[in-house]
């Protein structure tokens, strides 16, 4: 396997070009109707993967759902997608979904219940590690994941003994501090995140700053993404900074999954040349590395959902558009 994935599973449940939120006892009809997408990082970091290029039998995907239709949907599309898909089914919870509305001209709302992500077993994941192998580890919305994130450090020091390379990207924890993963950042190969995450982990205001911090606590490489004013990188050698690309945004759901399978698969195709040693990665395989995943999180914020737009074609189309224009200014 090149790449396993584990993480949150979601349903999103999306109601787009809202002209308003209905008031209280109003009816509001959704212009474009009602979608349903297969969801969540697991999932989606796994499916763009495969659309970005990677083949049937490289990714994998894993994660805990509940015992009803929803858990069948998600099946059932990633296995659609030539996924190889690990289902852990927890009994007696359902299925996380995700509400997702979005009126014309506003930011997205999003409504999620957690549902059997909570319930994610590490010893689960660790099997799968183990049997697997995987050249790149990719740990999604940890934060949302229960015991699994009270045991991360130590699944990441398991992973290092199968030689992966392991990539974190968490959200705001549920119901705890952000003390589970600072415990595992010695791990850690490549840490992303966005500002106002950053922010919470370190309680620095300046984004430069808090990667730094990151680092001193024992990530290789991290990344904290800006959204339109781009993205911030920091190793112990060198910091750099690369403007964002310009693209109409219809929703900007999934983005920063797009970002990690775009970085992954350039990590996977071009860079790695059989060393996953984030240390010998030279500034210009980082940038490289990074642009590819810029485009991708640009690509994904042009259509509703959150892989439908995360193509081999929207992405090369917007490094031969743009991607010199965003060197030049990296």
């Amino acid at each position: 396997m090149l790449v396993t994935c584990a993480g949150v599973y979601v349903v999103d449940i999306f109601a787009a070009d809202l002209p308003k939120f209905s008031d209280p006892g109003e009816l509001v009809y959704t212009p474009r109707g009602i979608e349903v997408y297969t969801g969540g990082h697991s999932a989606n970091v796994s499916i763009n993967l495969r659309k970005l290029g990677l083949n049937e039998g490289e990714v994998s995907s894993i994660g805990a759902v509940g015992e009803d239709p929803f858990s069948e949907f998600i099946e059932s599309n990633l296995k659609s997608q030539g996924v190889v898909t690990h289902l852990q089914r927890v009994r007696g919870v359902g299925t996380s979904k995700n509400l997702v509305l979005l009126v014309s001209g506003e930011d997205h709302r999003y409504h999620v219940d957690v549902g059997a992500n909570w319930h994610l077993s590490s010893d689960y994941v660790l099997s799968v590690v183990a049997d697997e192998k995987p050249l790149i580890f990719y740990v999604g919305a940890c934060g949302l994941l229960g015991e699994f994130d009270e045991r991360l450090a130590l699944v990441l020091r398991e992973a290092k003994r199968y030689g992966c390379l392991n990539f974190i990207d968490p959200v705001v924890p549920y119901k705890r501090g952000w003390d589970f993963l600072i415990h595992a950042l010695k791990w850690t190969d490549i840490l992303h995140c966005n500002n106002i995450e950053a922010s919470s982990m370190t309680g620095e205001e300046d984004p430069r700053k808090a990667a730094n911090d990151l680092i001193k606590e024992g990530a290789k490489l991290v990344i904290v993404s800006m959204g339109e004013l781009g993205l911030i990188a920091r190793t112990k050698k060198y910091a750099l900074e690369m403007p964002a690309f310009k693209v109409p945004v219809i929703d900007p759901s999934g983005a920063g999954d797009a970002f990690c399978a775009g970085m992954i698969y350039k990590l996977i195709r071009t860079i790695c040349g059989g060393t996953m040693d984030i240390s010998v990665f030279t500034v210009e395989d980082v940038v490289e590395t990074l642009l590819e995943g810029a485009a991708a999180g640009a690509a994904c914020v042009t259509a509703v959902g959150t892989t439908t737009a995360v193509t081999r074609d929207n992405v090369n189309r917007l490094l031969k558009e743009q991607g010199s224009k965003i060197l030049k200014r990296t």
